[in-house]
């Protein structure tokens, strides 16, 4: 698989095999308990601690190849220093935490929080065998994680920050454990038309699935910070100031049929279309979707991108 070294993707695969028909301990279902709220969230611990999360954890190489140019670039973005104390929100199995370990040093540290037992068992595993001392790994929900006062130099979130039920109090509460003048970088989704590679898959399907009930757009979701004026609202309540918002358009590594239908299948806006389809829907649907990424990729299975907002800040 291109850009996937085979020893770390080994490693993964002996990981998966012996998790994959594990359940949550139950400390770790009380931990998932505290963190539900009133009003189900779609993609809230429940969600990321079902089958979607272990597919995450099997699908992890492929996942990571896809996000090889968006890492890269917010990774760049974020710009760590050695020594600094990072907090990774949202981290997710693992890449972007194993990168700021490797940048910061023995003499800085790693926080990693994320909601997903599965994820986070595999982020905590890379790091155990990558040999870093320097990261911790929290089950926690940002909003009411209890981090340490004035602690990061750096919150860093690759997509990881556009589910918050309550964006403004998440935001406080991460803004609490940053030094003053503490940076904040995170990568976030436009809207779905300015990203082809979420949109060629969905326009393709549409037909051929049962008709969707329309979406909040301000609704806890992967597009719920493509406005500029709510992410600069939010993050200005949230007592953040020097906001800034960078258009970029990123290339998505496709690579072949098999791996961008690997991804697309589990990640994004397509899932959720096929949920109430039939057998026969879904099959025709997933046709569709094979043809029409067939014929946008291109050789190099660079020719779609994702439209996304870079954005930053200070405490």
């Amino acid at each position: 698989m291109p850009g996937t070294d085979i020893s770390a993707s080994r490693s993964i695969r002996n990981f998966v095999q012996f998790v994959s028909g594990d359940t949550p301990s139950d400390f770790q279902h009380q931990e998932i308990d505290q963190m539900q709220t009133s009003a189900p969230n779609p993609r809230g611990a429940e969600f990321w601690n079902s089958s979607m999360g272990h597919s995450w954890v099997s699908q992890q190489a492929v996942i990571s190849d896809v996000f090889t140019s968006v890492t890269s670039v917010s990774l760049g973005a974020a710009a760590a220093r050695p020594g600094e104390r990072v907090i990774d929100i949202g981290c997710g199995t693992g890449d972007t935490v194993l990168a700021f370990a490797k940048v910061v040093g023995p003499s800085g540290a790693v926080v990693g929080v994320d909601i997903s037992v599965p994820m986070l068992d595999l982020a905590r595993h890379r790091v155990a065998e990558a040999g870093f001392g320097n990261v911790t790994c929290a089950l926690a929900d940002a909003t009411i994680y209890g981090f340490e006062p004035r602690w990061a130099d750096l919150v860093y979130s690759r997509f990881g920050l556009m589910f918050f039920d309550d964006p403004v109090r998440a935001f406080t509460n991460i803004r609490s454990g940053m030094k003053a003048g503490g940076r904040l970088a995170f990568v976030c989704f436009r809207t779905m038309p300015e990203s082809p590679w979420f949109r060629v898959p969905i326009e393709a399907a549409r037909p051929h699935v049962p008709p969707q009930p329309p979406v909040d757009p301000l609704a806890p979701g992967m597009f719920s910070f493509a406005r500029e004026d709510r992410v600069r609202g939010i993050l200005t309540e949230a007592g953040f100031h020097e906001i800034a918002l960078k258009a970029t358009d990123v290339p998505i590594h496709g690579g072949d049929i098999a791996q961008s239908m690997a991804f697309i299948t589990q990640a994004g806006p397509l899932p959720a279309l096929l949920e109430n389809a039939t057998d026969d829907q879904r099959h025709r649907a997933m046709e569709a979707v094979r043809n029409a990424l067939a014929a946008s990729l291109g050789a190099d299975g660079r020719d779609l991108h994702v439209g996304l907002w870079l954005v930053s800040a200070l405490a």
